[in-house]
């Protein structure tokens, strides 16, 4: 394994709140499950949750910051997940990081990393101001997630732009927060509406789903307990793809709605 083999792949958004980071931690706990070592990177310095989402926070010892210092090892600094031993998280340093960290820093961390995992996912600061331009510098590829609204697909159009300044390829695109209904009302933007404008392969869809509230608030990512919502299934399914498997896109004109569908789904939950 080394730095040269492993893939860099930095999760954005252009507006906060579309699910970049429940990405992240379940696309992480995904890929791993599928025994692939895989790193996830806490790049968001200033709001830093991605510890939370993954019910890490408690076992926090050293962060990015201390790597960079030379005040511990990166092992240290790794904080490994207790149920899905393939996964650790690099834990973001204090806010005020960002008045020093440069793109060589995020580099150096992204290559140490790079020599003891196959994936590396980089959870990357909503906007465009320098917390996102430090950790672009760390990708190769990259996942760009939005909902259908207009003004999250505009965001997502702007960061899309400069991450091909970049030079950072492939891009795929993760549609968050799928509601079919509302597709079919014309209430909201269609999949072909928002992959017209972004002109981006799909990676994913991900249905609106209350689950990935209560796992959020858990710290459980969906993923990792093998669950049979919607949401789980989609997040398993981008990582799928990223390993290189050939999987169905949902089409979201055939998800049943209302009564029936929930009766048929209850149906199909085993009770013991």
């Amino acid at each position: 394994m080394s730095a040269a083999t492993a893939r860099f792949i930095l999760i954005c958004s252009g507006k906060g709140g579309v699910g970049k980071t429940t990405l992240t931690a379940n696309l992480g706990i995904a890929l791993a499950k599928q025994g692939a070592k895989t790193a996830v990177l806490d790049a968001d310095f200033g709001l830093r949750n991605l510890d939370l989402l993954l019910g890490l926070e408690n076992r926090i010892v050293y962060t990015a910051q201390e790597v960079l210092s030379g005040s511990c090892r990166l092992e240290q600094a790794l904080v490994k997940h207790k149920q899905e031993p393939n996964l650790a998280l690099l834990p973001a340093g204090n806010p005020r990081m960002l008045e020093w960290l440069k793109p060589e820093d995020m580099q150096k961390i992204a290559k140490l990393l790079g020599e003891h995992f196959d994936y590396v996912l980089i959870d990357c600061p909503a906007g465009i101001e320098d917390g996102f331009k430090n950790a672009v510098a760390a990708a190769k590829e990259a996942i760009i997630v939005t909902t259908p609204e207009v003004s999250a697909v505009r965001d997502a159009d702007r960061v899309i732009g400069l991450l091909n300044t970049e030079g950072v390829k492939p891009i795929q695109l993760v549609l968050n927060r799928v509601r079919p209904k509302m597709m079919a009302n014309q209430e909201m933007l269609t999949v072909s509406d928002v992959t017209d404008i972004l002109a981006l392969p799909l990676l994913g869809l991900v249905l609106e789903d209350e689950q990935v509230i209560v796992s959020t608030n858990r710290g459980e990512p969906l993923t990792l307990n093998s669950g049979n919502s919607p949401a789980a299934r989609a997040y398993a399914n981008v990582a799928r793809r990223l390993l290189g498997e050939e999987v169905p896109l949902l089409d979201p004109s055939k998800e049943r709605q209302g009564l029936r569908a929930k009766l048929g789904r209850l149906m199909q939950t085993k009770i013991f």
